[in-house]
């Protein structure tokens, strides 16, 4: 829960006027007017606030904000800056209602506060900020429509705290999307035009600030904060977590017409996500620890992500790429999604206008090529940010690297953001069975995964010269999507 309001003696609460502002907004008219009063009478209940109830909420009371979109898909030249704010991480807050009437129908007014306490609480709600555990679980899940909801489950570097204690933030979900919403409207107009778009999914703070369209909740069913490399100079805390992940309707369509498509272009944001990248920190390489474990004998830092989806719903749904002839049609899928979207927002795609973006996701701008590996062991890419992907043979080619180079245009740095992007998605295939009487294919995961390289190109011989090395390659590597 961030920006708690603050009393005069240091202790953090949840207001009153909050309380019942929300408690309104839970109600129907009629129990609006009884609990909360109008213009003609006083309502019956009043509201006497939240506190925490023990000092757990004292510990990692301040919190880094670090903000990267601009810098991470638009411009290097946008630097990053990090701010303080206060943030509670899980309190337990004791709520207070009281009345002077002896008729309050007291069940019926804490399942309203429930279900009204089910949008959040505080600031930053839409990005899964002051989401609530409560003794009645079906009040929550009444409190706003869902647009999209999965299961899943990932592994990475965890935030780090200033106590040096380390957590996992939801809020990296949204993040996510919302940076692969703007490279894909970015590849579709201009950058003023992109940005409205994506504010008016997400939120923003131009004018006098936008409340998106979209909210999100996510419910982890196991999380472990475990060590990496204890005890050495690279020790870093990593996360490993599984969960339902909700994406809501935050507030109403001005036309409900267009929630099919809302729900649609969700689903597809998140099936892009997953399918060649990841999310939270180092999201740009596949999780080091299970397809390059020999990286690690040199005692190396913590590098990359892994997520995939978690359970038959999930597996049948939104896995919409299962080998790698389909990413093209399904990359396309998602880019015809989002026109639809903008012209239901009255703007005319014209990808003739694409923001002169880094990442922006034109066919111009952006390539993906794909192979199938057989199993952890069998990740080919992952060698090149290390070592050489073309020996020297003297008097005839000269070593070709990416990991050596002095501008780290591909691959990155400390402070630059690189134009690869590297990907092991676990291959999902339809399986039939002879126990499922309805005789449907049920989805499978394979020892397989499809290895994918993003690559956002530019001028530099370092990319040419491995573009040039992906096209005569022995290792299996096509292009799927983009062009030369």
């Amino acid at each position: 829960m961030i920006r708690p309001v603050i009393g005069a003696r240091g202790w953090v609460f949840y207001p009153g006027s909050s309380m019942k502002g929300l408690f309104r907004r839970a109600c129907t008219p009629q129990q609006s007017a009884t609990y909360c009063g109008d213009l003609a009478k006083p309502g019956i209940l009043r509201f006497q606030g939240g506190y925490p109830i023990d000092t757990s909420w004292t510990k990692g009371l301040v919190d880094i904000v670090h903000p990267q979109q601009g810098w991470q898909v638009e411009d290097q030249s946008k630097k990053s800056s990090a701010f303080a704010q206060i943030s509670l991480y899980k309190p337990t807050l004791r709520f207070g209602i009281s009345s002077d009437a002896k008729d309050v129908n007291w069940e019926e007014v804490w399942q309203i506060w429930e279900r009204a306490i089910a949008t959040g609480l505080g600031s930053r709600v839409c990005a899964g900020y002051g989401h609530v555990e409560t003794s009645s679980q079906t009040a929550i899940s009444q409190g706003l429509k869902v647009l999209y909801r999965t299961r899943l489950k990932g592994q990475g570097q965890a935030p780090k705290l200033l106590d040096g204690t380390g957590e996992f933030r939801p809020n990296l979900f949204r993040a996510g999307l919302r940076g692969h919403a703007l490279r894909l409207f970015g590849g579709l107009t201009d950058a003023t035009t992109a940005t409205r778009l994506v504010e008016t999914l997400f939120g923003g703070v131009s004018g006098h600030g936008i409340v998106g369209l979209v909210g999100m909740r996510f419910q982890e069913s196991r999380l472990t904060l475990p060590l990496f490399q204890p005890g050495t100079a690279y020790e870093q805390i990593g996360y490993e977590v599984e969960g339902e992940l909700s994406l809501l309707l935050a507030r109403e369509l001005k036309n409900p017409t267009h929630e099919d498509t809302l729900k649609r272009l969700l689903a597809q944001l998140m099936q892009f996500a997953m399918v060649l990248g990841g999310f939270g920190k180092s999201w740009r390489r596949a999780d080091h620890r299970l397809f390059f474990e020999d990286y690690y004998d040199r005692t190396k830092p913590l590098i990359g992500c892994h997520w995939q989806w978690v359970g038959e719903m999930a597996l049948g749904r939104d896995v919409q790429v299962r080998s790698p002839e389909k990413l093209g049609g399904f990359i396309d899928k998602v880019r015809q999604t989002a026109e639809e979207w903008m012209r239901l927002q009255g703007v005319v795609p014209n990808p003739a206008l694409a923001a002169d973006w880094r990442e922006a996701w034109h066919p111009r701008s952006v390539q993906v090529w794909g192979r199938v590996a057989n199993s952890v062991d069998e990740s080919e890419a992952i060698r090149w940010f290390h070592g050489a992907y073309r020996e020297t043979i003297r008097g005839v080619q000269r070593e070709g690297s990416l990991y050596q180079s002095q501008s780290a245009a591909m691959t990155g740095k400390v402070g630059q953001i690189g134009r690869l992007w590297h990907r092991m998605y676990p291959q999902v295939k339809l399986v039939m069975t002879r126990k499922d009487p309805e005789g449907k294919p049920k989805p499978r995961i394979t020892p397989q995964f499809l290895e994918w390289l993003t690559i956002f190109p530019d001028e530099s011989r370092e990319c040419e010269e491995f573009l040039e090395f992906l096209q005569g390659q022995p290792y299996g590597f096509r292009r799927f999507w983009g062009e030369e």
